[in-house]
């Protein structure tokens, strides 16, 4: 059920939209949101966004287009600085749902892209990475903490946008692994994502050696502000944000001058972009092939896992 805006609590905010609905609010500002559900906390003036990708749990064009619709929605509503006791929302987190959190980047987009010789759609792709990216680690200019917790295994360049948040948590059964050296490629954002959180020598070192870490291993790294127990990370959470909202302002405004102090992310994105954009292209007929014999075995992997004919995934991935 959608929540009113009239049951949020003061905590220091004076909302003036107690007649609005946040849901409603977002949806009409940001239109058609695929592959993904938000849902409202009032209590904690949090606003959940479920990554749904429909076909593979991959972050796919649509799925990047309707998380930055959301951020971008959030921050025409209530980002001026005149708005800032009026907004209903103090902290925007992110979670998945099923048996991965996530395999990665799309690898159909990027085959029918190649295929196609495609440089536009590989530009706004990256595009797209890069823009999630920058509002995430920004905490939306300075108006929200951004969180996400992982609550199984994660894949790749699918890492790097939770990763973006102020906060990152995971479960402990979770695990985290960069394959993409192993066929010639490399996640857009993960050097300068990993790079501010694990310096750049732990961060060069996960992503040229393509092992997997455990979510404890992944802490020790740099990589996680906590692992919590299979099921709690929710719960973790909402206990975050109960507990910082009377330090709200403060929070944000650390956050921000940190991202500052660690330069233009924006700027380095863009170069790393256009780095991935040419990489792609580049790719030669047997780099390509490894690429198709990769995405052909995780249509395997999720007939088995989903328990589907292999027919239904290959037919579902070949019809994007």
């Amino acid at each position: 059920m959608l929540q009113s805006l009239s049951s949020v609590p003061k905590a220091g905010f004076a909302t003036t939209l107690d007649s609005c609905d946040v849901i409603d609010a977002i949806r009409h500002q940001a239109g058609f949101l695929p592959e993904v559900q938000i849902d409202y906390e009032p209590d904690i003036l949090t606003l959940w966004v479920t990554i749904r990708p429909e076909l593979k749990p991959v972050f796919t064009l649509q799925l990047l287009d309707s998380l930055g619709k959301i951020q971008r929605a959030i921050f025409a509503l209530w980002g001026a600085p005149d708005q800032y006791h009026r907004a209903p929302i103090r902290f925007l987190a992110f979670r998945g749902t099923g048996p991965f959190f996530t395999l990665g980047g799309d690898l159909d987009f990027y085959l029918d892209c190649l295929a196609k010789n495609d440089r536009a759609a590989l530009a706004e792709y990256a595009r797209l990475s890069i823009e999630g990216a920058v509002w995430n680690a920004s905490g939306l200019n300075g108006l929200v903490v951004t969180l996400s917790t992982i609550h199984a295994k994660a894949i790749g360049g699918g890492i790097d946008a939770p990763r973006s948040c102020n906060i990152m948590i995971a479960e402990e059964q979770a695990s985290f692994v960069y394959p993409e050296i192993k066929f010639n490629h490399f996640p857009i954002t993960a050097v300068a994502i990993l790079s501010r959180r694990m310096g750049p020598r732990a961060a060069e070192q996960m992503l040229l050696s393509g092992e997997e870490l455990s979510a404890h291993d992944f802490m020790a790294a740099g990589g996680l502000e906590a692992v919590v127990p299979t099921g709690t990370g929710e719960n973790w959470i909402r206990k975050y944000a109960a507990d910082s909202l009377p330090m709200h302002a403060a929070k944000t405004a650390l956050f921000s001058a940190f991202n500052r102090r660690a330069g233009d992310l924006r700027e380095e994105l863009e170069h790393l972009g256009e780095i991935w954009t040419n990489c792609m292209l580049r790719l030669n007929p047997s780099a390509i092939s490894k690429l198709q014999r990769i995405a052909q075995t995780q249509d395997r992997m999720l007939a088995r896992v989903y328990q589907r004919p292999p027919a239904v995934a290959a037919s579902a991935s070949s019809g994007r």
